[in-house]
């Protein structure tokens, strides 16, 4: 799949050469419509011009344009058009992110009139996804994401295609315009793409219900892209996912086994990172992958202290889990399960001059500070929803009395002649399973 800085750098445009294309981005800002988000114009800039370059794209012009009102046509006001148009044409802009969602109709218009190719928020998060996926499944779900987003756009590609076709065989039928077609075709290929994620989800419910049986219980990292999920989880696990100091740096889930300090061991799972305004396709698109999120016992909100709008990243956040529970995804409990892990402590002077609140642990994944508190946490949480129950196993089961010791804490065991009368600490789930063993 190419992406926008592929394609622009390959364009019409002569001053772009061969190099990397250079690009514009504008943020359409209504100070009104974030300050209950308590979000800065500055640090939601900074965010769009780090997603346009971790795509390729070099970026030469920003502006935050002051909105009073959208235009149905441009999204922007026709001064405001002008002037931006005056210095993408000076910049020899190849590209112009616009940091919202456009229309269809007012993608096209923008084009136009700054005679440049134009993406919104949502194609250039597509386009990320699409470049940094590399799993099949991911593969599957950006592609997904990509065509859904892309099906009513297709009317922004090449004039030629309004001509119509005369119909013959299973083409198209009697004047059809190659629109209606490539959206048909679209259109067969969303629904191939459903039916194998619907396959890459049954095969991951799978591998869900076979870690069930093992005696870990999972812990999951969710956060806003680029908190630091991926080096947390190198540091406590001894991992070497890649970790950047890049937006969207993981996309496709690892696991891997964590080791607590009471001797319990757990698995860990580095997920894709959220972001304000993710776009529907891509929530829906990753669903296989969320629901790894719901079936943690722990979940971690990993979180950038030393961010401007890190209060803000944590309500995007917790909007996405909770549109989890919306559709059934995720269990309205989730909070219950959850602890807030203050990352990047080691840029706010450590983790003693975090704001840290009940239940908030403060780290530095990179210094190493306040992981040993963190794990400590986990393990507590984990024996705090263990129960203690009591057993009576023959002595010839040698398998049943196995078991309870590979999935539980042995507190006492007693032996005789033609019993064991053991009392184990276990996680509900695996108590509930002992009774089919």
């Amino acid at each position: 799949m190419k992406t926008v800085a592929q394609a622009a750098a390959n364009g019409k445009n002569p001053s772009a050469g061969s190099g990397p294309a250079l690009a514009a981005v504008v943020l359409p800002w209504n100070k009104s419509d974030h300050l209950d988000g308590g979000r800065a114009a500055d640090a939601r800039l900074a965010e769009a011009v780090g997603l346009a370059a971790s795509i390729g794209l070099v970026v030469v012009h920003t502006a935050i344009v002051p909105l009073r009102g959208r235009r149905s046509a441009t999204f922007l006001g026709s001064g405001q058009v002008e002037m931006q148009g005056h210095e993408i044409t000076a910049q020899h802009v190849t590209v112009a992110v616009v940091d919202c969602q456009l229309s269809p109709v007012q993608q096209r218009n923008l084009e136009k009139a700054w005679g440049c190719k134009v993406i919104d928020r949502t194609g250039l998060i597509l386009d990320i996804f699409g470049e940094r996926a590399t799993t099949r499944e991911g593969a599957l779900q950006v592609e997904l994401a990509h065509l859904d987003y892309q099906r009513s756009r297709l009317v922004r590609s090449w004039t030629h295609l309004e001509r119509q076709r005369g119909g013959f065989g299973f083409l198209g039928g009697p004047g059809e315009t190659q629109i209606e077609a490539d959206r048909r075709l679209i259109g067969d290929r969303i629904v191939r793409l459903k039916r194998e994620l619907e396959q890459v989800r049954r095969t991951r419910g799978l591998h869900r219900d076979a870690r069930k049986r093992t005696p870990f219980p999972t812990v999951a990292l969710v956060g806003y892209t680029n908190a630091g999920k991926s080096t947390l989880f190198n540091a406590i696990t001894g991992a070497e996912v890649a970790a950047k100091d890049q937006l969207f740096a993981t996309l496709d889930p690892t696991m891997r086994g964590l080791a607590l300090p009471s001797g319990r061991r757990a698995i860990l799972s580095d997920t894709v990172g959220f972001i304000s305004e993710l776009p529907t396709e891509l929530v829906a698109a990753f669903r296989a992958t969320l629901e790894e999120v719901s079936q943690a016992d722990i979940i971690l909100h990993v979180r950038d202290a030393s961010h401007v709008d890190t209060d803000a990243q944590r309500a995007d956040v917790e909007a996405v889990l909770q549109g989890l529970v919306i559709d059934g995804t995720l269990d309205p409990d989730w909070r219950l399960r959850t602890v807030e892990v203050l990352n990047k402590a080691d840029l706010l002077g450590g983790v003693t001059q975090l704001p840290l609140k009940s239940g908030m642990i403060g780290v530095s994944a990179l210094t190493g500070e306040g992981l040993a508190a963190l794990l400590a946490s986990i393990d507590l949480r984990i024996a705090a929803a263990m129960q203690v129950e009591d057993y009576s196993v023959p002595p010839t089961d040698g398998a049943r009395l196995a078991w309870l010791y590979q999935h539980g804490e042995v507190i006492t065991r007693s032996d005789t002649d033609d019993m064991v009368l053991i009392k184990v600490r276990m996680l509900p789930a695996d108590h509930a399973r002992f009774s089919e063993v």
